[in-house]
């Protein structure tokens, strides 16, 4: 059984969730301990709960210590079963985040997987959902036969009740192999390596500007695509920002951006509104987080960085420049490599995999 220490550099919640990615692909039995330490409720809240038990049904795992509070979580996997999973998370805890422990062993199942999820969509601390499906899915594609995301209705702070269904169609399947280590050196010699270090020229940009309904007589959504594209209009090429409204629990709002390269790159930024905070703000705050990710001259930002490290991991001479490092991907790489081994190797801004 493998074991992590959950308290190692960032120590939050993003090493039980690639704990568990991994745990159930490589059918490796773990156990995290001192989950979440280094937060100030430390120990499982009811997202992280949700992702061991989503996990669990998945692949039919045996979980103790699969309660509220639980520092100590073993995870004993068994083989990854397509299917239709359904999770509730009961709060406004993030969808995005929760899906980084599915999304990976659900690539590889024996069959179609279909994930339907009710949560928060745009919260603190997470990627938005229109993040994940206009920045992170156009990178991991080519990992499966088929990928679509349906978004229902979004769900904010603090009453989350957002709606999304997550269709992922298996490309290369788990069980046709007769171990994980085949399974890793047949995936290597037939999926393409990540490149991407340059970052070429923006060739337009683009972005959702979204916000609950009791905001539509106050134009919130319009007024944060209007700041923000006031301020990117220095780039000079083609600006797309649609604004919408929705039914929701709880009032709230948010924009997302994204830019389009030559070099065939997307990076992306938001930004998400709050009490007493102008719409105006909103909209400058997401293009001033944009705009200096592009002056990294990196072509991809830190958040997607951290998340295209498990498909890098698949890979062989994978190599990507990122905006900056962050712990949150040093803790990422330590997790995936308790798996795998040694496998990437950090060069200023630049990850390899070795």
């Amino acid at each position: 059984m493998i074991t992590i220490d959950g308290s190692h550099g960032e120590g939050g919640g993003q090493i039980l969730r690639t704990a568990l990615a991994f745990s159930a692909l490589t059918q490796q039995d773990v156990r995290i301990e001192n989950i979440r330490q280094n937060r100030p409720a430390s120990g499982l809240k009811p997202q992280h709960l949700s992702c061991v038990l989503a996990s669990q049904k998945l692949c039919n795992a045996e979980v103790k210590g699969a309660e509220i509070c639980s520092k100590i979580v073993e995870f004993l996997p068994k083989k990854i079963e397509g299917q239709t999973l359904s999770v509730n998370i009961g709060t406004a805890g993030s969808m995005t985040l929760l899906m980084q422990s599915l999304l990976l062993p659900s690539f590889f199942a024996d069959k179609k997987v279909r994930i339907k999820l009710t949560g928060g969509t745009d919260v603190s601390m997470s990627q938005p959902v229109d993040y994940f499906k206009n920045v992170f899915m156009p990178h991991i594609q080519e990992f499966c036969e088929k990928i679509e995301l349906e978004l229902g209705s979004r769900g904010y702070y603090p009453k989350g009740n957002g709606k999304i269904e997550l269709h992922i169609a298996p490309k290369y399947k788990l069980s046709d192999y007769s171990s994980f280590s085949e399974f890793l050196k047949d995936i290597k010699t037939k999926t393409n390596p990540i490149k991407r270090i340059e970052q070429g020229n923006i060739i337009s940009l683009h972005g959702i500007s979204h916000a609950s309904n009791d905001l539509k007589k106050a134009e919130v959504a319009e007024r944060q695509a209007k700041s923000a594209r006031i301020l990117l209009g220095k780039y000079g090429v083609p600006i797309k920002i649609e604004s919408e409204y929705c039914e929701t629990l709880s009032t709230g709002s948010g924009i997302t951006l994204w830019a389009n390269f030559s070099s065939g790159a997307i990076m992306g930024a938001d930004s998400l509104g709050a009490r007493g905070k102008r719409a105006e703000i909103v909209g400058q705050e997401a293009a001033q987080n944009l705009a200096e990710e592009i002056s990294s001259k990196a072509p991809i930002d830190h958040h997607l960085g951290d998340q295209l490290l498990p498909f890098m991991a698949l890979t062989q001479n994978s190599s990507i420049k990122v905006s900056k490092i962050t712990n949150h991907m040093k803790s990422n790489i330590h997790v995936i490599e308790k798996f795998l081994g040694k496998c990437f190797e950090i060069k200023e801004n630049v990850i390899n995999i070795v």
